[in-house]
């Protein structure tokens, strides 16, 4: 199963340790699929790779993050991002009732660290920084960095079992959205079919039935919006679990600003004739390949957003999209160039740096366009000021 995979896709060969760990959770799924009669949903298997207690990718306690993980975000790459986004909190502190930040899934801790040092810098500490996290390893990671890099600041910060009531202040989910879970369909002869994972010897298969109806009317209603029936044989992905995660937000948000970035596209871009296989990413060791059946458990697995579809949920949910656009336009209009300060007094080695960092956040080929970022507002809460003039929320 490992061994295939590698030489199919070119992948680095995963410790002994790692290639256990990935057989208990095959065998897991496999006997979840004996128990459910033979096949589960496709985001059936997502949550159990991902999230499964004790098993799941965000549920182990190996690295994600970072050099020596899987994947890197934007403030890995560069502390400058976090200067952008804490300039833009501190610009609403004095338009909220209460100023508090809640980090829905904190990562390696590397943003709550940029963020609290900036915001001290602008004189604007938030009264609470409260992070959300499903992964206990990633929790035991957070507070461990935390203690070491910000002493200062963690009296400040607290971490939470679930999203608080009545909150008032500012939500960020920073690559979040991409790892909930997606149910696969499939189109054929205008009818709609569920993916759903079955046993293929040791490793997993996906074959597509008659789909439920719930599935059904999420795909009929992007066909209404596109304003035409998907063409026969296309497959993507869609995600009612997204939906029903902003409306748990938005129900939690009394008063404030919910700042959403990640990779997606919008509607029409998303269900394009040209995507049809979808848009599932898996991340392996800084390996990005498209087969989410090998190494379960110990590589990432995630989709792209659709962010009309996101925004869709938001606004039936009583909340207002207060802009939208790509990380590129956001965090120069933002300005990361204005943190470059006395850029060149700095050594060759450390502007060459700077300028790589950069580069790699915001040109098109790298995460400038990919990336999206999208306010939702509850409270009359004015939209950040990054936003003006590169708002694309009418493409939405």
């Amino acid at each position: 199963m490992i061994t295939a995979a590698q030489k199919h896709f070119n992948l680095p060969s995963p410790d002994e340790d790692s290639v256990a760990h990935s057989r208990l959770v095959a065998d897991h799924i496999h006997q979840k699929i004996i128990e459910t009669g033979g096949s589960i949903s496709f985001a059936e298997y997502m949550h159990e790779v991902l999230y499964a207690q004790g098993l799941g990718y965000y549920a182990s306690g190996t690295a994600k993050l970072g050099l020596n993980g899987d994947f890197v975000t934007g403030p890995e790459i560069s502390s400058l991002y976090g200067c952008v986004l804490a300039t833009q909190f501190a610009s609403l502190r004095s338009k909220l009732d209460s100023f508090c930040i809640l980090e829905l899934g904190a990562g390696s801790g590397e943003l709550v660290v940029q963020m609290l040092r900036h915001l001290a810098v602008l004189d604007s500490l938030p009264e609470e920084y409260l992070i959300l996290e499903v992964s206990a390893d990633l929790m035991e990671r957070q507070h461990a960095k935390l203690v070491a890099d910000i002493p200062d600041f963690i009296d400040r910060v607290r971490w939470v079992a679930q999203l608080p009531a009545d909150f008032s202040g500012i939500v960020i989910a920073n690559e979040v959205a991409d790892a909930i879970t997606v149910e696969r369909f499939r189109i054929e002869n205008s009818d709609v079919l569920q993916g759903r994972v079955v046993s293929f010897g040791e490793s997993f298969n996906l074959v597509y039935e008659s789909a439920p109806a719930f599935l059904e009317q999420f795909v009929r209603k992007i066909e209404a919006d596109l304003g035409g029936s998907l063409n026969h044989g296309f497959q993507s992905e869609v995600s009612p679990a997204l939906h029903d995660w902003i409306k748990k937000i938005a129900a939690s948000v009394e008063q404030g600003i919910v700042l959403i970035i990640d990779y997606g596209a919008t509607r029409r871009e998303y269900y394009a004739p040209d995507r049809c296989n979808g848009w599932l990413q898996c991340h392996f060791r800084h390996h990005v390949h498209g087969d989410a059946f090998i190494l379960p458990g110990i590589q990432d697995l995630t989709a792209w957003v659709d962010f009309s579809g996101l925004a869709e949920a938001a606004v039936a949910a009583g909340m207002e999209v207060v802009g939208f656009a790509d990380q590129a336009n956001f965090l120069l209009n933002g300005g990361i160039l204005n943190e470059l300060k006395d850029f060149s007094r700095l050594s060759p080695e450390r502007q060459i740096e700077l300028s790589g960092q950069v580069k790699r956040l915001t040109l098109p080929e790298e995460m400038g366009e990919n990336f999206k970022l999208m306010g939702l507002s509850r409270g009359n809460v004015a939209p950040f000021p990054a936003f003006a003039g590169c708002d694309k929320t009418h493409y939405l």
